[in-house]
């Protein structure tokens, strides 16, 4: 499945600038996700790890396009974007998935979404604060959204971890 292969996880520097430290966590932790979902078929993509929650590989790979998307889209550059899945109706979209759903299309997207953050972070100093709002109103810096991209994908991925040892008994870090 395109996307949802990885190469040989990166592993971050130890002894980097401050800036590719956390660019290189931040791509070791999208590794990681694309390494937990490497190998499955789209119905075990689609697998919820304990029913009836519909947490799933595809769900967490489809909310972190966008996550991607809300916090380097929209609140970074301020672009005008929708979200990519949810609706008014249904603001956890993404995680409401039908036969339909592959990994391969929501992997493209999830990667494309990667491609575009990294066009919009390279000439923007960690210091440098957004354009556009957090839902509350706030202006983030660059290291301030580096640093909740790492802890929001580190989260999911213990999550990826126990719904891919769920759905076919698949452990590791």
């Amino acid at each position: 499945m395109t996307g949802l292969t990885t190469r040989e996880r990166s592993e971050p520097a130890i002894n980097a600038a401050e800036r590719p430290m956390l660019e290189g966590w931040l791509d070791h932790h999208r590794d990681t996700l694309a390494l937990k979902c490497a190998g499955l078929t789209d119905a075990q993509l689609r697998e919820a790890s304990v029913p009836p929650p519909e947490l799933s590989l595809l769900g967490l790979v489809r909310h972190m396009a966008e996550v991607e998307r809300g916090w380097f889209r929209e609140v970074l550059a301020g672009e005008d974007v929708k979200p990519i899945y949810g609706t008014d109706e249904d603001r956890d979209g993404e995680f409401h998935l039908t036969e339909a759903d592959t990994g391969e299309k929501d992997a493209a997207i999830w990667q494309g979404e990667i491609a575009r953050a990294r066009e919009i972070t390279a000439n923007v100093g960690l210091d440098d604060l957004s354009v556009g709002l957090s839902r509350k109103g706030e202006l983030f810096n660059l290291r301030w959204i580096y640093t909740h991209m790492i802890e929001e994908y580190a989260r999911h991925n213990g999550h990826a971890d126990l719904v891919r040892e769920r759905v076919d008994g698949s452990t590791g870090d």
